[in-house]
């Protein structure tokens, strides 16, 4: 079972997505002189001031904003997509510029391939940064591909199976010890169910643990170190996640396994001539024990690996790293990227060969849409030695 998307429908949307960006563009140019251009009276359209009224008596608060748009964007996955987003940004009584703006964004998308999401990944702040709140949740019904599991299936075996999912993961971190570094834990529940699997199809005759559904329960320990400039486009700082989870059926879950993941990222200018950044990331994803198939590291999305289909390669484990180059233009939305990576999954760490890594690269385009919050829209093109190549279309940078 394969989808066929609409080659003629993404070609037209892409390139009215272009014209748009160079009507806006050239508007901007023109209303140069102006205290504000078009868009930016389009951006301000959307926005709201929940605590306007409160800051108008006290300016020693922060103005929070929640900025509402229309979402288009294209994944190889899931085809076109159409939805809304909006972006909480605010900060808590009592803290000034020392504290960055905390992020509770929240997206709903519909694609063409009778797919929803509803997803929100957040990093609040509280006052002085003396705690951290990071997470994610969704709850979406999402097609996967299946090509078996190991780092040398067949793209001939390409298959889709169906299912919903629910997640959530709250995780609470006190800061200790330096500026940036905060430790702590959390919870994370992953329930897998309603599954569709092909008849006689080859998840339906291998039936790897979980393929029909799964739920995970555990607790994880996490240490976040975070020095980044914006927690939405970077310019320079460190980044680093690491959590090692628990799970167990005594906890609910219907599996018994470990699993640990890491996250980390640096950026930095290229010189003080120039606002081009250097975005460096390497990711990491171990599990150990009776795990199940929804709980494997899957190789390729619209973050890192770009150009391979997500699931295109899976197994317990995963090691990938990615380094961008991220051009901009004086006085101009528009900016430039060129990247390239390195990946593999592997289920023993003596499997891992340099010589079989699976390669990436690719460029993009980004058009920013909000300069203070420096929110870009982005438009990727990836490819590899093991893929022909995939575009994609989305808000806010890969990482």
């Amino acid at each position: 079972m394969k989808y066929n998307t609409s080659n003629n429908l993404y070609k037209i949307v892409v390139n009215l997505f272009f014209v748009f960006l160079f009507t806006l563009s050239a508007h901007s140019q023109e209303s140069e002189s102006k205290k504000e251009t078009g868009l930016d009276k389009f951006v301000e359209y959307f926005t709201f001031y929940p605590n306007k009224d409160k800051v108008a008596k006290d300016s020693t608060l922060y103005l929070s904003k929640i900025i509402t748009a229309p979402i288009v964007s294209y994944s190889p996955e899931t085809s076109l997509g159409f939805g809304v987003g909006a972006k909480y940004l605010f900060k808590f009584k009592g803290s000034g510029d020392e504290t960055r703006t905390s992020n509770m964004p929240v997206s709903m998308l519909y694609t063409l391939n009778n797919q929803f999401f509803i997803y929100s990944g957040f990093e609040i702040f509280t006052n002085q940064e003396e705690w951290v709140i990071s997470g994610n949740l969704s709850f979406q019904n999402y097609p996967k591909y299946y090509y078996g599991i190991g780092t040398d299936t067949p793209e001939t075996n390409e298959e889709i199976y169906d299912t919903y999912q629910f997640l959530i993961e709250p995780i609470l971190l006190k800061r200790a010890f330096t500026r940036y570094l905060f430790l702590g834990g959390g919870v994370r529940y992953n329930k897998v169910y309603k599954t569709k699997v092909e008849e006689n199809g080859l998840l339906d005759a291998t039936r790897p643990t979980g393929y029909d559904g799964s739920t995970s329960t555990g607790v994880e320990l996490a240490v976040l170190y975070d020095s980044r400039d914006n927690i939405l486009n970077a310019s320079k700082g460190w980044y680093f996640e690491l959590t090692r989870g628990f799970y167990n059926t005594s906890m609910g879950g219907t599996h018994d396994f470990d699993l640990t993941r890491f996250d980390l990222r640096h950026y930095f200018k290229v010189s003080a001539s120039n606002n081009d950044v250097i975005a460096v990331q390497a990711v990491g994803h171990f599990a150990n024990g009776n795990v199940p198939l929804s709980e494997l590291a899957l190789l390729g999305n619209e973050q890192i690996m770009r150009g391979y289909l997500e699931g295109r390669f899976i197994e317990e484990n995963l090691l990938a790293a990615q380094i961008e180059y991220r051009k901009t233009f004086k006085d101009s939305r528009f900016g430039l990227v060129g990247f390239i990576g390195a990946g593999d999954v592997f289920n023993k760490t003596t499997d891992l060969n340099i010589g079989d890594l699976k390669l990436n690269y690719g460029v993009g385009l980004r058009f920013m849409l909000d300069k203070k919050e420096k929110l870009n829209i982005r438009f990727d093109y990836g490819a590899g030695n093991e893929t022909d190549g995939n575009f994609y279309v989305n808000i806010a940078e890969a990482y």
